[in-house]
């Protein structure tokens, strides 16, 4: 296989390291670019070469696109892989990479564009034959009666987004058409603060979905396959916090039939790498909500049912080889289950920085841990709270909740908080056992 002589990873923690042992099993030599609250990070201490970019603050760092690219350039890299966050869906990124010689590991910086902005992203996927949530074509203006009529043309409730959202922020959902022009200010002002613009959308708010997404794979000759979907509903402020794939009560046929729209929509636009397609689920309709132009946290629950690492797929593409797969090759091989490990406090969500005195991950058949976690690591309180992934692969459904419980059960870290005992609470939930769990689940359990 044609690939990189060395690959800058323009990322830290468990994706970082996740990268670099991509890299490795390919012969790839690695950069780790870290900021200075970073340097005893596990990929950091394995990689051939680490460069410092800058001072903890993610603004001074690990989103100063000169000092990354510098440090591509000072080491001779071939490509820059972004992981997921920061820069990673960041199309002037893609473009200030591809500008300086250097190989973007992901989508071109059009489609990144195209994707990242939701009004043309549902325009865009429209055009291309795939369902969406009804709503507004194109941006809502300012004039209040237009609003209130549009509000009641799609139905109440509504909800209001930002065009350039994400993570879980600039939007609100809007019960009353009197509270409209109200709410619209608000998420006006928000989206502006968050994203720099203010620009905003309306669509039906649906009041019980799951959120279920499909992975795709795309290389530069046309070639484009599906991965089969994920369940991602048990989330709380629109952060996922357990994974799994297939999704509970989907059939071959419903699979098979979103799945070839998500392709056929890749084809249309010309993607290539690795992508999410993310769907909300009811009464047995998907609508499209957005696209992740990137590899996801949870990729690791498709990693296990078919076999395909992600990871590798996306250097591969990057290096211009054809995929190796057809759709038909594509089985799906059991179930697997992922909980998303965070430093906080298991009550509050607050994110708990400090030392880890002691770390044990757990074992035994069908467990995967993605973590670059160690004794006497200092969990910094710069960035996300995410400090592993905890995976269970086994031929059932209910075998890979057992395992699950099991390995929760098994898991030690001290010295900081973390989220496992709700973890543990919520695979032993019996809706979630169940598989009948809808994205607002969480949190009316939890009272948020």
């Amino acid at each position: 296989m044609a690939h990189f002589d060395k690959v800058l990873i323009a990322n830290r923690g468990e994706i970082a390291l996740r990268i670099l042992r991509a890299c490795r099993e390919l012969g790839i030599g690695t950069v780790a670019a870290h900021s200075t609250a970073d340097r005893q990070q596990t990929h950091v201490l394995l990689a051939d070469e680490s460069v410092c970019i800058g001072p903890p603050p993610a603004a001074a760092s690990y989103l100063n696109m000169p000092a990354l690219i510098s440090a591509a350039e000072v080491t001779a890299a071939n490509a820059i892989h972004p992981g997921y966050g920061f820069l990673a869906e960041n199309a002037d990124f893609a473009e200030s990479v591809g500008r300086s010689g250097f190989v973007f590991i992901g989508p071109s910086p059009d489609t990144i564009r195209t994707m990242g902005d939701k009004i043309s992203a549902r325009d865009t996927m429209q055009r291309a034959g795939v369902p969406c949530v009804p709503g507004s074509d194109g941006a809502i203006g300012r004039d209040p009666e237009a609003n209130q009529k549009l509000a009641r043309q799609i139905g109440l409730p509504v909800m209001v987004k930002a065009a350039a959202g994400g993570g879980g922020r600039g939007m609100r959902v809007i019960h009353d058409a009197d509270k409209l022009e109200e709410a619209l200010a608000l998420t006006r002002q928000e989206a502006d603060a968050a994203f720099g613009d203010a620009t905003l959308y309306m669509e039906k708010y649906l009041g019980g979905p799951r959120h279920i997404e499909f992975q795709v794979l795309a290389d530069h000759h046309g070639n484009v396959i599906h991965l089969g979907e994920r369940d991602c509903s048990m989330q709380r402020r629109h952060q996922k916090v357990i994974e799994e794939s297939p999704a509970p009560g989907i059939s071959e046929a419903q699979r098979a039939e979103i799945g070839q729209v998500c392709v056929d929509a890749c084809q249309e636009i010309g993607y290539r790498g690795a992508g999410t397609m993310e769907f909300l689920y009811e009464d047995g309709n998907f609508y499209f909500i957005e696209m992740n132009t990137r590899i996801q946290v949870e990729h690791p629950v498709t990693e296990m049912i078919t076999g395909i690492d992600l990871v590798r797929a996306q250097l591969a593409i990057a290096a211009g080889e054809p995929l190796p797969w057809r759709q038909d090759d594509i089985g799906l091989d059991g179930h697997a289950i992922e909980c998303r490990i965070n430093a906080e406090d298991p009550d509050r969500f607050i994110p708990a920085p400090g030392t880890v005195t002691q770390w044990h991950p757990p074992g035994g058949p069908g467990i995967r841990v993605d973590s670059h976690l160690y004794s006497g690591y200092t969990v910094p309180p710069y960035y996300d709270s995410l400090i592993g992934k905890l995976v269970a692969h086994a031929e059932t459904r209910d075998l890979a909740l057992a395992r699950m419980r099991n390995a929760l059960a098994e898991v030690v870290v001290e010295g900081i908080p973390t989220n496992v005992p709700l973890l543990a609470d919520l695979c032993a939930d019996t809706r979630f056992c169940e598989g009948a769990v809808e994205i607002h689940y969480l949190e009316k359990r939890l009272g948020l």
